[in-house]
């Protein structure tokens, strides 16, 4: 299987730039499906998630192709299939947003049910029931989700959840119905923000996207545009986090600080001295820090995306943290394998209670899932010794060559 080898003990220091964000670019590749002509999608991260997205839009009749400087060019000008290939989208959670562009351009969807990360229950029932508002029919048979509307409709879509993948769902598909939608109790992340600013330039009329309330107008069409893609939050905290667990100094560029707001808040809390610029942030050496608490919540609060790794780095800390998962019920895998080397962690329900212990060891662990990936990392880098760490095939789904930036900023990383 294959796996990363990590001297541990070692500082990091120096600047390294963030990716574009994977949980951007993914609803945007989608989105082209409903963008006539040609589109050009920049700061593409080059990640095993984009790369199974590409293959579902050429398997669907839209001509998508990754070129050199993180470029992807999607040529959408023949008639687009409406059945989405079962292995893609049970490779991949996220392949599930072409539902919504699919129905949107077609009138008919025909979609897998979905796969990816075994971090809980990811229901689509909250897409379906914005689908429904919107004049859409369903059903699910032998696996399969079958969506078909003669016309979309506007209509008020209340979320019952902030589900980020359902409003963005339903974002695109509600850009080419007859009328005004508007969405209530929307998710508000950075990447939908991202997405509703693509749809605009793309000719859709959708304002108050990255507020709890969305308004969209739809309109016939949608054309081909450009748009380089917003900066990856997650890989930058996660970064940022390894020269704060390995006592360096370490500086994250191409980055929206204000997108990792709560992240810093808690890294000040701890003890961390952190600055800020426009488009950088760096975290300077610390070498003994204290436990802070935290609850995951939809932005602007704490990200579970970055629960995992701040896991990591609390195993360090003085004193005693506690962090309750309230996005998904089964997001603390990452725990048994911190415990392996070392950390001393209380598993409790949805809380995590986890007391500071002087040193991490090396050890052998495997990778649950992706951002359990990037928490062993961070671990492995501050532990002493060696760590063998299984499982890569999880973190290449969403980090543009982790390992490799590290390595930029004195890790001393193999495959």
């Amino acid at each position: 299987m294959p796996g990363l080898h990590i001297q541990g003990g070692i500082p990091l220091n120096g600047e390294i730039a963030a990716s574009g964000a994977k949980n951007a670019a993914l609803p945007l590749l989608a989105a082209c499906i409903m963008l006539k002509g040609t589109s050009i999608l920049t700061n593409v991260p080059h990640l095993m998630d984009v790369f199974t997205m590409i293959k579902m839009l050429n398997s669907l009749g839209v001509r998508a192709e990754l070129h050199k400087g993180n470029r992807v060019i999607i040529n959408n000008t023949k008639k687009v299939r409406h059945i989405a290939p079962y292995d893609l989208v049970t490779a991949m959670r996220a392949s599930f947003f072409v539902a919504g562009p699919l129905v949107a351009r077609t009138g008919f969807a025909k979609v897998p049910l979905p796969g990816g990360c075994s971090i809980g229950s990811r229901p689509i029932d909250i897409h379906l029931k914005g689908f429904e508002r919107l004049g859409v029919e369903h059903r699910i048979e032998h696996g399969f989700v079958e969506m078909k509307a003669k016309s979309l409709k506007g209509a008020v879509v209340h979320m019952d959840f902030p589900s980020v993948g359902a409003t963005e769902n339903v974002m695109m598909a509600a850009s080419l119905a007859v009328g005004t939608t508007v969405i209530e109790n929307a998710a508000r992340e950075p990447e939908i923000t991202d997405l509703g600013n693509f749809l605009n330039k793309a000719g859709a009329q959708i304002t108050g996207h990255g507020t709890a309330v969305i308004t969209i107008h739809g309109v016939p069409e949608l054309t081909g545009t450009e748009h380089a893609v917003v900066s990856d939050r997650i890989e930058a905290g996660s970064l940022l986090l390894a020269g704060a667990i390995t006592g360096g100094e370490v500086t994250v560029t191409n980055t929206v600080p204000e997108h990792s707001a709560p992240l810093l808040e808690k890294l000040r809390e701890a003890g961390f001295q952190i600055s800020v610029g426009p488009t950088w942030m760096k975290v300077d050496a610390c070498s003994q820090f204290n436990g802070v608490d935290i609850e995951t919540l939809p932005f602007p609060g704490f990200p579970t995306d970055m629960q995992a790794q701040m896991m990591a780095l609390l195993t360090l800390a003085n004193g005693t943290s506690i962090i309750k998962e309230s996005i998904f019920e089964n997001r603390f895998m990452h725990a048994h394998e911190l415990m392996r080397m070392g950390a001393k962690i209380k598993l409790d329900n949805r809380h995590a209670i986890i007391t500071g212990v002087p040193k991490l060891t090396a050890a052998e662990v495997k990778m649950t899932d992706l951002r359990a990936g990037a928490a062993l990392i961070l671990a492995a880098l501050a532990a002493q010794g060696t760590t063998d760490i299984h499982g890569l095939k999880h973190l290449r789904r969403g980090y543009d060559d982790l390992p490799g930036k590290l390595r930029s900023l004195g890790a001393r990383i193999t495959e």
